[in-house]
């Protein structure tokens, strides 16, 4: 099974993200925001948003934008087909990264099986 992260995966451009975050569709109480619309292509693609405020130093910014690229490379097989926009608003760790992989599975919508 293919487990990359190439571009097709990925929300490159601007109004990319836009089309996604004017639906507003997220899950706040939690350490990670989530937005997502259909796509109408047949996999899911995901955006990131570590802002500065979240972590003031690149190296920890870069460790969660890793560790959600690892959720969504792992769980891509089972995700709806829908843009996603994963904007980081509380820092964590390799000991928080759990609990930030069950907030992202809770708040993402999967494929339905019928």
């Amino acid at each position: 099974m293919d487990r990359g992260f190439g571009k097709r995966y990925r929300l490159l451009k601007t109004e990319e993200f836009s089309s996604v975050f004017a639906l507003r569709r997220l899950n706040s109480k939690t350490a990670v925001q989530v937005w997502q619309i259909p796509n109408g292509l047949p996999h899911p693609r995901l955006g990131l948003a570590v802002p500065k405020k979240t972590a003031k130093r690149a190296n920890r910014r870069n460790y969660m934008k890793r560790a959600v690229r690892e959720w969504f490379r792992l769980n891509r097989h089972r995700l709806a087909a829908n843009d996603i926009v994963v904007r980081v608003r509380q820092p964590f760790n390799a000991a928080g990264r759990a609990e930030v992989w069950r907030q992202l599975d809770q708040a993402v919508e999967h494929k339905h099986h019928g």
